[in-house]
């Protein structure tokens, strides 16, 4: 299951944060601050997801993550790679490659990663 834009923006702030209460969660958006109805809504949905949790303590709920950035991430990219490359991981390395306007340093740190995992196996 995937989370919208907005959710996805809350999730940031809650991986940055750890665990947070509501008060937590509207401090670090910037101004304009959304609505605290909005970011309750959203949370809601976030949890019947399965992405979040909260503990109570008296009427306040303390959010977390059910979910690691990285998991979900790795899991995004991943169907970004089965959906528009064909599930072929050396076709999204050779677009990113290429389409990312990638300077010389950089294709030579990402080499290095390559040949680090290769390494591995």
């Amino acid at each position: 299951m995937k989370l919208s834009k907005t959710e996805e923006q809350l999730m940031q702030h809650l991986w940055k944060l750890d665990k947070a209460f509501m008060k937590d969660l509207l401090e670090i958006y910037p101004v304009p601050k959304p609505a605290t109805t909005t970011i309750a809504t959203l949370l809601k949905r976030m949890i019947d997801k399965g992405f979040v949790a909260y503990k109570l303590y008296g009427n306040a709920r303390e959010y977390y993550p059910l979910v690691k950035k990285k998991v979900y991430f790795s899991k995004h990219v991943n169907g970004l790679i089965k959906d528009f490359f064909n599930d072929s991981p050396s076709q999204f390395a050779s677009f990113f490659t290429k389409e990312a306007n990638l300077s010389k340093t950089e294709l030579e740190d990402l080499k290095r990663i390559i040949n680090s995992e290769l390494k591995k196996k």
